[in-house]
């Protein structure tokens, strides 16, 4: 199916960013991607403007009643030039699950990824292709009704931006330091933490910025209710090698957000013939497998951080260090392996990626 997007280009194009100093959401490309919905017409008038700020009738309900759900996922230029999304039919899947938990309107699939691709190739010169750079796209849905009361609202916007980044944490592959967060919730069950919602990430900055006074480079969050299991970190699901065995949490209390990375480093751990289980697991098992000397290793997974070790955490004020505070073999295989299909540099066994053309 064919969609029309109308397009309007920029006449006063923006300076390009050092590729070399980029860091993470701070530059944004020439152009956004901006769709309506109107309860009864549906989605309409798709179009790619001038990046600009966008007016909004201070009563539009996302300013008040917070239905608003975001993805995000990245663009790839390969060194023979292709362009590269990573499983964007995943995001837009997602987009909808979300959306539903916040009763908002569905969007085809099809259309997202093709509204992405559009606007990945009007700006495709801002690509980076630097060592470690991509260009990270930021798809958005609005609650746009000038209405003050609790129910959804009865129009939205869909909204696409770009940016070109470098690592998300400051420290790169370098093992990061995580606090272990037992006061605070993200999320519990039957809540909205398995959806990719603004608010899950509005409840998570006090924490987040507690532990960074502490030194530490995000929080992992334990359950909502017992305050034992572990859920994830702030921006990345979680993965622990214990005695060879690759654990993860589980989704099935959904107050995990299932994230496309985590799907797809399941996936390929399992590929190589590696012992993955989906289970609770407590921070005591954690801290007990560390003092017998069965936790290897420890790592996030994300699109912004791809993989991520971990090189510490702190939970009650008892930090432990993890594989010397080096980054583990498998850790470091997974990031080679993953960045390789994204980029083009490794053959695409599992058919993860789509072409921009």
């Amino acid at each position: 199916m064919m969609y029309d997007i109308k397009i309007e280009r920029t006449k006063t194009p923006k300076q390009k960013p050092d590729q070399n100093h980029l860091g993470f959401g701070q530059y944004f490309t020439d152009h956004m991607f901006i769709m309506d919905y109107t309860e009864g017409k549906g989605w309409h008038d798709a179009r790619i403007v001038p990046y600009a700020p966008l007016e909004l009738d201070p009563a539009s309900m996302v300013f008040h009643y917070g239905q608003a759900i975001f993805e995000g996922l990245k663009a790839y230029k390969t060194k023979e030039g292709r362009i590269l999304l990573f499983r964007p039919e995943k995001n837009m899947n997602r987009v909808n699950i979300s959306n539903d938990r916040l009763c908002m309107p569905q969007i085809d699939v099809e259309l997202g990824i093709h509204a992405i691709k559009t606007l990945v190739n009007v700006d495709k010169d801002w690509i980076p292709e630097a060592e470690g750079t991509s260009l990270y796209i930021r798809p958005f849905f609005i609650a746009t009704d000038p209405f003050l009361g609790v129910k959804p609202s009865s129009t939205y916007k869909f909204i696409i931006i770009l940016s070109p980044v470098g690592a998300y944490y400051a420290e790169g592959l370098n093992p990061v330091k995580i606090y272990v967060e037992d006061y605070y919730v993200r999320a519990v069950r039957g809540g909205i933490g398995f959806a990719k919602a603004a608010a899950n990430y509005a409840a998570s900055i006090k924490a987040q910025m507690d532990a960074k006074k502490k030194g530490y480079s995000q929080v992992l969050w334990l359950d909502g209710v017992e305050r034992k299991y572990v859920e994830e970190v702030g921006t990345m699901n979680v993965f622990f090698k214990i005695n060879g065995e690759v654990i993860t949490p589980s989704l099935e209390g959904k107050s995990i957000l299932p994230g496309v990375t985590r799907d797809s480093v399941i996936e390929m751990l399992k590929s190589w013939g590696m012992k993955v289980t989906e289970r609770k697991i407590s921070i005591d098992e954690v801290y007990d497998a560390h003092s017998n000397g069965t936790l290897e290793e420890v790592f996030g997974t994300g699109t912004a951080a791809v993989i991520s070790p971990v090189g510490e955490l702190n939970w009650k004020d008892n930090p432990i260090i993890i594989n010397d505070g080096k980054i583990g073999v498998v850790s470091q295989k997974l990031y080679d392996e993953l960045t390789g299909i994204q980029t083009g540099k490794i053959e695409d066994k599992f058919g993860w990626v789509t072409e921009v053309k």
